[in-house]
């Protein structure tokens, strides 16, 4: 590739069931050029996330789908390389949504400007963008935790679970994590989880009961299946259920088997007087300031730690996604697309 070149990853076409690599195709286009109140970036680190799935699918959603031959959306972190707006100079490093590419000239409006400090940039993609967010904003404002409490979260060993977790031990509460292996769990563990169940184990159900002996009063949903299966039983009267994702189910190309659960489960809303919320973190947008602000001050202090899985190379993000889907990840996932400073 020459330099006068970007690499970018686009859809070429719509992933039935469990997407493939060949669902992806690399182009090389001609490098972008800065319009009137724009900038250049190249791309530095690309964050890939479950939501990304939806993206790929025509199925009404809360936003457009990604269109075929469409560069893949993404959130990224990376420099200016070229400036026609005010505000943001060659050299600044800007976060954003540029997407599965090495170089995006964007409006300027849309970035938000890092300053460099003690943090890895990368950060700005994780336990202080937007997953960490997420968990900030689901937790505290549906799930509502309070001091001796039972709060249960799926997929905890992720950057969203995880930080529910912790977040609310600060608040006082139990939490309980439910991850996929045995290091997994021990990491969970490792930041101050009270327990964490091993939902490829024996016994789920009767496992979530014993940890959960007072029963569930916040449970953080990214996952449902077989995990809310076990779930549903042990919510407390006035539980509130943030509905943040649902990964078991985004693979499927028809309807989950086995009997219909939906009289059960208005009745037990009914009757235990249940909050079921689903929401998109930008629903909190005005909470993003408060969110940086306690959170920078939480990891500083040692009260919120974070982990990272990071894979080289923009050329690896396909296969990278497809190993998320399956749990393979461990930690938040990103992709290094080029050095951190230019050469």
């Amino acid at each position: 590739m020459s330099q006068a070149q970007n690499q970018r990853l686009v859809l070429a076409r719509r992933p039935v069931g469990e997407p493939q690599e060949t669902d992806f195709r690399m182009e090389h286009a001609d490098m972008p050029v800065p319009g009137p109140g724009q900038v250049l970036v190249r791309t530095i680190w690309l964050s890939l996330d479950p939501y990304m799935r939806g993206r790929m699918s025509d199925a009404p959603s809360y936003v457009p789908p990604v269109a075929i031959g469409g560069v893949m959306s993404g959130g990224t972190v990376g420099e200016v390389m070229e400036s026609n707006a005010d505000g943001l100079r060659r050299g600044d490093l800007v976060e954003g949504g540029n997407g599965w590419q090495g170089y995006a000239a964007v409006d300027a409006a849309g970035l938000r400007r890092l300053e460099r400090g003690s943090l890895p940039p990368s950060t700005a993609l994780g336990v202080l963008g937007m997953p960490g967010m997420t968990a900030y904003c689901g937790l505290l404002n549906i799930g509502q935790p309070k001091a001796g409490e039972t709060v249960v979260v799926a997929a905890a060993s992720g950057p969203v679970g995880s930080m529910v977790g912790q977040i609310a031990k600060l608040r006082g509460a139990r939490a309980i994590g439910i991850a996929g292996g045995a290091e997994k769990c021990a990491y969970v563990r490792s930041l101050g989880f009270d327990d964490c169940i091993d939902h490829r184990g024996s016994d789920l159900p009767g496992q979530l009961k014993q940890a959960c002996p007072k029963g569930i009063d916040v449970y953080f949903e990214n996952v449902g299946g077989l995990v809310w299966d076990a779930v549903f039983p042990l919510l407390n009267p006035f539980a509130r259920i943030p509905v943040c994702g649902l990964i078991s189910q985004y693979n499927q190309t028809a309807p989950s088997s086995g009997p219909d659960r939906t009289a059960g489960l208005m009745r037990a809303i009914l009757t235990k007087r249940l909050t079921f919320r689903g929401f998109i973190v930008w629903d909190f947008a005005s909470q993003q300031a408060e969110f940086q602000r306690e959170a920078s001050a939480w990891i500083a202090a040692g009260q919120i730690k974070y982990r990272e899985d990071v894979v080289e190379g923009l050329e690896r993000a396909p296969a990278a996604f497809i190993g998320m889907l399956q749990g393979k990840n461990f930690g938040k996932l990103l992709v290094r697309v080029g050095p951190d400073a230019a050469a």
